[in-house]
């Protein structure tokens, strides 16, 4: 065979460079925080960071930064923010294999859209399940969660980044998706998911509330990010629908073997 009939096949692990570009903002923002003096970067935390208490309605509702605009922007902002290296680290690590494929499925500007759609979900399970609370929390995990939550509706479709079959990097992060449904109902999602909420919940890697009794994990923004990611998905999938239909054959279409 003819090498010049072949191209060149992208590595699976090269970056794209919306990835790059994200990853590269979250260091950035880090390097700054950690400059600034000690009132002054917990200053920050209190202006971009996500604070329950900020939408407290009560008597007892305190003053913060940024007034009525960080009610708004801090649905997104405190997803730019990370306590220390490890915690930057753990979230960038994990985005490494499922931002990678869903940046080059996505393209730039709807990979950064919803990177901010999943970390507006993951901030509102947040204020779900934390109202009142004074501690404000930061990181990128809500976002991160979303991406794998994302992924896995295409990443076990044959010739995709985790199936045995696959290509080069673009082709194996443009393969269809599988309808949410049918996903739900693959072996290989259904221990995924299983995998990932007993390491979110039992050990809760990611997201730190910053507060004066120290940090703990905010597992509930976990799961309010990847339901997002995972629900959300189709609304910025660029793949058309009738493409999916051959992803993997129906049902309907297997031959009856009774």
């Amino acid at each position: 065979m003819d090498p010049s009939e072949n191209p060149p096949r992208e590595p699976l692990l090269t970056l794209p460079g919306a990835l790059t570009a994200y990853i590269g903002l979250l260091a950035v923002i880090h390097l700054i925080r950690v400059l600034l003096p000690v009132d002054l970067e917990y200053w920050t935390i209190e202006l971009f960071g996500f604070i329950p208490k900020r939408y407290d309605q009560t008597l007892l509702s305190m003053p913060f930064p940024g007034g009525t605009g960080a009610e708004i922007w801090t649905f997104v902002t405190y997803s730019l923010l990370h306590a220390n290296l490890s915690h930057i680290g753990f979230n960038i690590l994990w985005l490494l294999p499922f931002g990678s494929a869903l940046a080059r499925r996505f393209g730039a500007v709807r990979f950064f859209l919803f990177m901010a759609v999943t970390a507006i979900g993951g901030a509102a399970a947040h204020l779900v399940t934390h109202a009142h609370e004074l501690a404000p929390m930061i990181g990128a995990s809500a976002s991160v969660s979303g991406a794998m939550a994302a992924a896995i509706r295409f990443a076990f479709v044959r010739g995709s980044f985790l199936s045995f079959n696959r290509g080069d990097a673009d082709e194996a992060a443009r393969v269809p998706a599988q309808p949410l449904f049918r996903a739900l109902r693959d072996t290989r999602v259904i221990g995924f998911l299983a995998v990932w909420f007993g390491v979110n919940i039992i050990f809760g890697m990611g997201s730190i509330a910053v507060g004066s009794e120290g940090a703990t994990v905010a597992w509930q923004a976990h799961i309010g990010g990847f339901a997002a990611g995972l629900l959300l998905f189709s609304l910025f999938d660029p793949i058309p629908r009738a493409q999916r239909t051959h992803s993997e054959p129906s049902s309907s279409d297997m031959p009856d073997l009774r």
